[in-house]
């Protein structure tokens, strides 16, 4: 037996019933679903029969029309459909529901909902947390910004994706083209890594980031060394073939490697805080007084050239 559906979607003089899969009916008003969508426009204007001339199922006097979406998809377009004075735009943060709330936006021709579903699937929240499940519903509905959108946040993640719950909405086409994206992107930024070319050309010379190389006050200085928390050595990252400190060196070495699998300017900038946390826990008064600001540069700097360098990159996939 069916049950009602709550507010407000149980009114008293609502003018047809849809009932949902799972026997949920929902009271509605046909003026709100036509105004809404072209093919309920159409469907209740088709002519009606005569009484006792069909076996249309009636309750309450009203026509009971069933549909094959599910109680919860059924909700969340009705409140689409409806003014936001008697039913708020429900939430699609939960990207399970994304996916069949799309289908039935498609089916009764609901352009709007299609919008906002597109707008979910670019929440930079929900693509921060989720780009590999934003990545395969987007592209099985064919939605060609969304899709490129959600495989560019995935750079964060690493090469070989883990089992994700949708990934039987994809083919092995599909994830072969994301991986091969992901793989190109790994290429082009690695050139970044091999020439600091970019660092030494917005810098200029030593003294445009002397916090680099010369950490110790001069009058503290003695034994000849300069470096109050050591110096690196690994001739990979000296720029202008000078040695930096120690903790930038292994800054660099772990960007280094990070970026072989997440070739993303949130890597850099998320391995820099880990840099500065670590440089101020230790007991340089000089090196932890200035990390800060001048790593926050220095890796918004070379995020803005990772950006740049996967930027030309294309997802090589049909639509």
């Amino acid at each position: 037996m069916a049950t009602c559906a709550s507010a407000p979607f149980n009114h008293a003089k609502a003018d047809v019933i849809l009932r949902s899969a799972d026997g949920v009916d929902f009271r509605v008003f046909m003026l709100f679903l036509s105004l809404a969508s072209s093919f309920f426009e159409t469907l209740f204007g088709l002519p009606q029969a005569s009484d006792g001339a069909s076996d249309q199922e009636m309750k309450d006097g009203l026509a009971v029309i069933a549909v094959s979406e599910d109680y919860k998809t059924l909700d969340s377009f009705l409140r689409f459909c409806y003014p936001s004075t008697l039913a708020e735009d429900p939430s699609l943060d939960n990207l399970t529901e994304i996916l069949s709330v799309l289908a039935a936006a498609r089916k009764y021709s609901l352009e709007l909902i299609e919008r906002k579903v597109c707008q979910a699937l670019a929440n930079p929240k929900v693509l921060e947390a989720e780009p590999l499940r934003c990545f395969a519903i987007a592209r099985n509905a064919r939605l060609k910004h969304e899709t490129i959108t959600a495989a560019r946040y995935n750079l964060r993640q690493p090469l070989i994706p883990a089992l994700f719950a949708e990934i039987n909405l994809i083919t092995a086409s599909d994830l072969l083209a994301l991986i091969t994206y992901h793989k190109k992107c790994i290429t082009a930024v690695q050139a970044l890594m091999k020439d600091l070319k970019w660092m030494t050309d917005h810098y200029g010379s030593l003294g445009g980031c002397n916090w680099l190389f010369t950490a110790r006050p001069s009058s503290d200085i003695f034994n000849g060394s300069r470096y109050c928390c050591g110096q690196g050595t690994d001739t990979r990252f000296f720029p202008w073939n000078t040695p930096p400190l120690a903790w930038w060196t292994r800054y660099m070495q772990e960007i280094c490697e990070l970026l072989q699998d997440s070739p993303s300017g949130d890597t850099v900038r998320t391995a820099a805080d880990r840099t500065i946390q670590k440089v101020r826990s230790a007991t340089c008064a000089t090196c932890s007084g200035r990390v800060k600001e001048a790593m926050t540069e220095f890796s918004n700097l070379l995020a803005l050239k990772v950006e740049e360098a996967v930027a030309p990159i294309e997802l090589e996939m049909d639509f």
